[in-house]
C-alpha cells in the first residue's frame, strides 16, 4: 500500500437530504392525519382506516418476501387470527378494545411461530402453497368454534359503550399508529444488524449461511413479525367493520391485494408498498362500481407495471433509488465523491441498491 492510498480517508453514511426532508414532511402529514376526524365525516374516517390497514399489510408482506425472500401466499391465516382473536380477548374475555388490539396482534405472532417450524421444511413453490394450505385449516378450524360464531361469523360488541362517533374516531387513531407503528418496525429492523443477513438470505440462502448468517433464525425473526403485523391489519378491519366471517378474513384475496400493492409501488423498499397502497387504494375508490372489470383492470395494471416499470411506481419516482426517505443502505464517500450528488457516491444497500 503506497502513502498515497493510506491517507484516504473513507466515510460511511447512511442519511441523506432526501432522508432528512423525508422527515421534515412526514411530521406535519402526521399531524394533519391525526387532527383528520376533527375535520372530516364518519364515512371519510372509515375510508381511510382500510388505507391503513392496506399500508400495513403492503409493509408487512414487502418484509417477507421483499427482504426476507419469503413469499407467502397465505397471510390470510394472521389477518383471521388477528380479527378473531380481538373478539375473543375482548368480548369473550371483557379485556378493553384498545389493549385487545395490540394483543390480538400478539396473539398472531405467536401462532406464526409454530407454523414456521412447519412451513420452513419446504422452500420456494412449495413453501408459498403450504402458507395457503395453513390458513385455509385455520380457516375450517375457527369455522367449527360456537363461540367465535362458527361459520357464519360474529359481531364484535366491544365497543357498544362507545358513541358511534368517538368508536370511529379511536379506531381511525389505532389504524393510523398502526401504520406509523408497521413502517417504523420494518425501518428499524433493516437497520439492525439483522438487516443486511435478511438481504444476503434473500438473494442466496445457502451463500449466506457459508458466511456465517443464521438463517433460520433470521427467516423466523422475519415470518413472527410479519404474522403480528397481519393479525394488527386483521384486528384494524374487524374494528372497522364490527362483524366478521371466515370466509371473508381468511380469504386469499388479502394476500393477492399483498401481492399487487407491493408490486405496483416497489418490492424491496420501504417507501414502495406505502406508494402502492396509496395507489390500490384510490384504483378501488374510482372503480368500485365496475364489478368484475374492477378486478381486470387491477390485473392490467400489475401487467403494465412488471413489464415497464420493474422497480415499481416508487423506482420510477425515486430516480431507482437515488431518492430515499427511508434509508437502509450504507453510502461509501471518498475524497473524491466529496463534489458528486449522492447518486454517484458508491452506494452499498440493504435490499434494492440505493444512493440514498
Amino acid at each position: 500500500m503506497t502513502a498515497a492510498m493510506a491517507r484516504v480517508h473513507i466515510k460511511v453514511r447512511r442519511t441523506s437530504r432526501s432522508s432528512w426532508i423525508g422527515l421534515a414532511a412526514a411530521v406535519p402529514l402526521l399531524v394533519i392525519l391525526a387532527d383528520l376526524p376533527f375535520l372530516v365525516g364518519r364515512g371519510t374516517q372509515q375510508s381511510l382506516v382500510t388505507l391503513f390497514a392496506l399500508i400495513v399489510l403492503g409493509t408487512m408482506w414487502n418484509l417477507l418476501a421483499g427482504y426476507g425472500g419469503m413469499v407467502s401466499i397465505g397471510q390470510q391465516a394472521y389477518i383471521g387470527v388477528g380479527a378473531y382473536g380481538l373478539v375473543y380477548i375482548a368480548d369473550t374475555l371483557g379485556l378493553n378494545p384498545l389493549l385487545a388490539v395490540p394483543l390480538a396482534a400478539v396473539l398472531a405472532g405467536l401462532v406464526s411461530l409454530p407454523i414456521s417450524f412447519l412451513v420452513f421444511r419446504l422452500a420456494g413453490g412449495y413453501f408459498a402453497i403450504a402458507t395457503w394450505v395453513v390458513a385455509e385449516v385455520l380457516k375450517l378450524g375457527v369455522s367449527q368454534v360456537d363461540r367465535l360464531g362458527g361459520g357464519s361469523g360474529v359481531s364484535l360488541r366491544a365497543y357498544r359503550d362507545f358513541v358511534p362517533d368517538v368508536r370511529i374516531a379511536v379506531v381511525y387513531w389505532l389504524s393510523l399508529g398502526a401504520a406509523v407503528a408497521a413502517v417504523a418496525v420494518t425501518y428499524l429492523l433493516m437497520r439492525s444488524k439483522l438487516g443486511l443477513g435478511f438481504t444476503a438470505i434473500r438473494d442466496d440462502m445457502a451463500a449466506a449461511a457459508s458466511l456465517g448468517v443464521g438463517v433460520t433464525r433470521a427467516r423466523r425473526i422475519v415470518f413472527v413479525v410479519a404474522g403480528a403485523g397481519s393479525g394488527l391489519a386483521g384486528a384494524m378491519i374487524a374494528s372497522n367493520s364490527l362483524r366478521i366471517q371466515p370466509d371473508s378474513m381468511f380469504s386469499v384475496q388479502y394476500s393477492a391485494f399483498m401481492l399487487f400493492i407491493v408490486v405496483i409501488g416497489g418490492i424491496g423498499s420501504i417507501e414502495g408498498p406505502i406508494v402502492g397502497a396509496v395507489l390500490f387504494y384510490v384504483l378501488q375508490q374510482w372503480l368500485a362500481d365496475l364489478g368484475t372489470w374492477y378486478l381486470i383492470v387491477l390485473g392490467l395494471v400489475a401487467i403494465v407495471v412488471v413489464l415497464f416499470l420493474p422497480g415499481g411506481v416508487w423506482g420510477l419516482l425515486s430516480g431507482q433509488g437515488r431518492i430515499r426517505f427511508f434509508p437502509v443502505g450504507y453510502r461509501l464517500i471518498s475524497p473524491s465523491d466529496a463534489g458528486k450528488t449522492p447518486a454517484q457516491a458508491v452506494t452499498v444497500g440493504r435490499g434494492v441498491k440505493s444512493a440514498s
